[in-house]
């Protein structure tokens, strides 16, 4: 991808209403990001893009929700409190802070050119005093990752709905992490979305579990549209990975910043729930007639909303020339776009076509949620607006509508127009 598409990208998102600065009135807050109204509607769908492909269309996996404020007790035990870190130095004159692994120079600041201090660990759990009285507080946790709140209801699952191995909980939610330099739009955010699975099996099944997950994660690639010959699978070494895997593979996406992790695939073993049996004193062991009892090793698909997001945007994102215009379009799959079908009339100074399109908004809108009435403009430009926003396809009223009920429906991607009969729209559209 070229330098300047990122520049393009987070330009459409302000213009365009996805995504707006976090605090953004009073000058901003670095590594906060806010959704405006399509970008809520792509986030929304995204994630039930998601739910249904993981959970909606399987036997053997369960959802939760979880608080994401967590006890100390449980990041202590997890061993978030001492290995959830990175390398950081301070510049002695401007006090900005860095990540080490990020500079060309450990000595030199990038910013202020001053002399940069000696390398520190930053813990990136962010903290939260919980009461109201001086001296009596509790100290407890923003969650830094999803999956702890899954793995400390392990046995109210088992107690509950009694699975049968191997079987998986799924979570999405936000999570937390004091990020020393967030950057790059919504790749590196201090409050972000996760969507993530732990699947528990016997540990003579975890490989091919492990295989069978990661194919799982190409096929969604593909199905949320992320362009997939521009993501590939890195094998992370020992003494990278995180203290809690055995074995981890990344997807990285070419980013215009980079190749960058996109996804993580882990084999976590028995790490977690030995971990909290241990310290909580809890049997997390599973049970089964057949076998003696034994604690479970896990696989863990983790997948970054705001990343998919970005990868989604940015594989969307095309320009091009359409009947003899220059275009910016967005090439969502009609399952995320963030509005499914745009109704117009084709002139919005007769009445009896504003009225008729109104009609035929109104009908389709209780079949498809997520369709636009649009009347701004000549009929180019409400074309051009819904080509920016990713709009799949665009529906006008015009005078021959009144005649014999068919509109003109009209493809995003190629630009063909077809009539179509109105009782007809909604099979098109959903």
């Amino acid at each position: 991808m070229s330098s300047d598409v990122m520049e393009k990208i987070v330009s459409l998102c302000k213009r365009r209403g996805f995504v707006f600065q976090g605090s953004e009135i009073y000058g901003g807050l670095a590594g906060t990001w806010d959704y405006g109204p399509y970008g809520a509607m792509l986030a929304h769908n995204i994630k039930s893009l998601w739910w249904k492909h993981f959970v909606g269309v399987r036997e053997d996996m369960y959802g939760v929700s979880t608080s994401t404020i967590m006890s100390e007790a449980v990041w202590r035990s997890s061993g978030h409190l001492e290995g959830f870190t990175d390398p950081m130095v301070e510049c002695a004159k401007c006090k900005r802070r860095f990540r080490t692994d990020h500079l060309p120079d450990v000595k030199k600041c990038p910013e202020c050119g001053g002399s940069l201090g000696d390398e520190k660990t930053f813990n990136l759990l962010i903290p939260v005093e919980l009461g109201s009285v001086a001296g009596e507080t509790s100290r407890a946790y923003l969650r830094g990752e999803v999956a702890q709140g899954m793995f400390i209801h392990f046995k109210n699952i088992l107690d509950t709905i009694r699975p049968k191995l191997p079987f998986g909980l799924a979570q999405m939610g936000k999570a937390y992490r004091n990020e020393i330099a967030p950057r790059d739009f919504l790749f590196r955010a201090r409050e972000f979305d996760l969507m993530e699975l732990e699947y528990f099996v016997r540990e003579k099944e975890w490989e091919a579990s492990f295989e069978m997950w990661r194919n799982e994660m190409h096929s969604w690639i593909e199905a949320v549209g992320i362009k997939k010959e521009i993501v590939h699978e890195v094998e992370i070494p020992n003494g990278e990975r995180a203290h809690y895997s055995k074995r981890t593979i990344d997807f990285e996406f070419e980013y215009p910043f980079g190749q960058k992790e996109l996804y993580g695939l882990a084999y976590r073993g028995e790490y977690d729930l030995k971990r909290h049996m241990e310290q909580a004193g809890v049997d997390f062991r599973y049970a089964d007639e057949s076998e003696e009892p034994f604690v479970p090793h896990v696989i863990e698909p983790t997948f970054g909303h705001g990343r998919t997001i970005l990868a989604v945007l940015l594989s969307a994102y095309d320009e091009d020339e359409l009947g003899g215009e220059k275009r910016v379009v967005l090439r969502f799959k009609k399952e995320i776009a963030p509005v499914k079908a745009a109704v117009f009339p084709l002139l919005k100074n007769k009445p009896e076509l504003v009225a008729k399109a109104r009609e035929v908004y109104s009908s389709l809108k209780l079949q498809v949620s997520s369709v636009q009435f649009d009347a701004n403009g000549n009929i180019g430009k409400r074309y051009r607006r819904q080509d920016e926003i990713g709009t799949p396809v665009c529906i006008t009223v015009d005078f021959q509508t009144l005649e014999d009920d068919t509109v003109t429906v009209r493809d995003r991607d190629s630009g063909v127009q077809e009539r179509v009969s109105v009782n007809d729209i909604a099979k098109l559209v959903s």
